[in-house]
């Protein structure tokens, strides 16, 4: 719709409810002021009640679901065989696959993987 503001994505993508707010003043029993952030600011701040859910919920508990996480690029994670627990050989048209269930070092063992090395 022309002259519609959405919230990130567009159509079926975009956000049914966003963050809670806290209400400033009502308008009689339709309308609600909310305390919109400075992001928002080019929105209208009061909302018809029939936009707006109410939010139940324990403010200590309460975690923000955009959350910035900082990863160092010098940080990594090696996986390391620990022991091959199966290996078979599979016959193709003109070649044999090789492939061998790996335990790695950090997983349980049915997180072991097969890895298929091809053997002409």
């Amino acid at each position: 719709m022309k002259g519609m503001m959405r919230f990130e994505k567009k159509w079926k993508h975009s956000l049914c409810y966003v963050d809670p707010y806290q209400i400033l003043r009502h308008f009689g029993k339709v309308a609600y002021k909310l305390d919109l952030p400075s992001n928002l600011a080019s929105m209208h701040p009061v909302f018809y009640v029939s936009l707006l859910k109410k939010c139940i919920c324990d403010t200590i508990r309460l975690c923000h679901w955009r959350v910035l996480v900082l990863i160092k690029e010098s940080i990594f994670f090696e996986e390391v065989p620990v022991e091959f627990l199966d290996r078979q050989v599979c016959e193709l048209r003109n070649k044999e696959v090789s492939s061998a269930k790996v335990l790695w070092r950090n997983q349980l063992v049915e997180g072991a993987t097969w890895i298929v090395k091809s053997v002409s």
